[in-house]
């Protein structure tokens, strides 16, 4: 690996940390939400108030990301995510009442939210073609790799005593820090510059900085052909009224069809489907260690085929390991014959490692051009995480009101439908600049 590709790699290393402060903060509370509900005497409606509150803050993230980071740029924004974690760690550690731990908790929550706009965005507008699928990727590994740090650390900190569970949410404080030191030794988005800015010169010097082996003729060329006055004008307005209408569709149905799978559910609520199958409670928590490695293992096999085989190609292998995983999921529960279903839902997750988990979010932002690029990310990332808070609410309320099979073979359903669209609908986006690929899927444009 030459210098180039090095720098590459640690800048985007850098910006997908923001994924890991994400995966990190989204489990952490886990370790920590029986104490502080038994601590404060908190009614079930507290409690749930409480837990969903960072929730909360990752929809509103998510939904109003795109306009600081268009306005400030991407460097700023990302710095301003760590600064979010850190206060949201330390002010969820010190808190003493309820609606002061909510508010720290929704802090935490916009800078989730926010990383799935600004992170992945960022890391597409600084990667060549050839290997944006793997750098964007980044991301995804760290929110899997930060998932599994925080069970480890909830596992070893349980035993600290009375406030374990304030060393628990605090000690996310640490790699926050660490995170915001490193953006500060990133440069800036060079398509925010060209685009956004207009600072032609500095997004020269960064695009010299990727491009090391070409001219300045090249890099002229390269630079006009991100911010040309004739895309300009035609990508001027709104998102709604710029043409876009198929990169919108793509967008919210990979965001939808992301959720429908049922990820959420069986990652919140893995320990109670374990449960129902008769699995003592202590055993159910270890099959979600399980599940965190069988994620990471097969997140690498994502990271690693995304470039070669494409994003639409991952989206199919997903989509039928899905529809067979789930299928027999809720074979299992209708025939309770429960030995397979720990065995269903380890193959459910590498599927989704490997299809929707390693390519949604560099599927969405590469699919917008550069004018509306954040709004588009914005739009896809709001989808993702308004779906999974409803997910997440309606779960434990129909494994109450219906059979459990009934779930997983809805879920199953959705998958075909997927892999319907898929077939029908998604573009490969593999091997193309996102100026060409902002252009091509213009409405009218295949």
């Amino acid at each position: 690996m030459d210098s180039s590709q090095s720098k590459l790699f640690l800048w985007s290393l850098t910006a997908s940390l923001a994924g890991f402060l994400f995966g990190f903060d989204t489990i952490v509370i886990s370790g920590a939400e029986q104490t502080i509900q038994e601590l404060w005497k908190l009614s079930p409606g507290q409690h749930g108030f409480a837990m969903s509150s960072a929730l909360i803050g990752m929809v509103f993230g998510s939904l109003f990301g795109a306009f600081p980071t268009d306005t400030f740029g991407r460097k700023k924004v990302l710095l301003a995510i760590g600064l979010l974690y850190f206060v949201s760690a330390i002010w969820s550690a010190l808190t003493n009442d309820l609606y002061s731990f909510a508010i720290a908790r929704f802090l935490g929550g916009i800078g989730v939210g926010i990383s799935t706009v600004a992170a992945p965005l960022y890391i597409s507008e600084i990667s060549p073609a050839a290997k944006r699928g793997r750098l964007a990727g980044l991301f995804q590994f760290s929110i899997v790799f930060g998932v599994l740090v925080a069970y480890i650390s909830n596992n070893l900190l349980s035993g600290v005593g009375d406030d374990g569970w304030r060393w628990m949410l605090g000690i996310e404080a640490l790699p926050a820090v660490i995170y915001s030191i490193l953006c500060l030794t990133i440069p800036e988005s060079p398509r925010w510059l060209l685009t956004r800015k207009n600072d032609r010169d500095q997004g020269m010097k960064i695009l010299a900085l990727i491009n090391p082996t070409a001219d300045q003729d090249d890099l002229a060329q390269i630079a006009s052909n991100i911010a040309t006055p004739k895309q300009k004008e035609k990508s001027s307005g709104s998102l709604w009224r710029s043409g876009l209408q198929r990169p919108i569709l793509l967008a919210f149905l990979i965001a939808f069809f992301n959720q429908l799978s049922g990820i959420n559910a069986v990652l919140y609520f893995a320990p109670r489907i374990f449960e129902l199958t008769g699995l003592e409670k202590s055993s159910a928590l270890l099959q979600t260690i399980g599940i965190g490695i069988t994620n990471l293992a097969f997140t690498f096999v994502g990271l690693w085929l995304i470039d070669r085989v494409g994003r639409r190609t991952l989206l199919i292998i997903g989509s039928i390991g899905y529809i067979a995983s789930l299928s027999l999921c809720s074979w299992a529960f209708f025939a309770q014959n429960f030995t397979i279903v720990p065995l269903c839902i380890f193959a459910f997750i590498a599927s989704h490692a490997v299809g929707q988990g390693a390519v949604i979010w560099t599927f969405i932002s590469e699919i917008f051009p550069n004018q509306h690029r954040a709004a588009g990310q914005a739009l896809g990332t709001g989808t993702h995480w308004v779906f999974a808070a409803l997910i997440t609410f309606l779960f434990p309320i129909m494994v109450k009101a219906v059979p459990t099979g009934y779930i997983f073979a809805f879920f199953a359903f959705m998958m075909v439908l997927q892999l319907l669209w898929v077939k029908l609908m998604v573009p490969e986006t593999k091997g193309k600049t996102l100026e060409e690929l902002g252009s091509e899927l213009r409405l009218g444009k295949q």
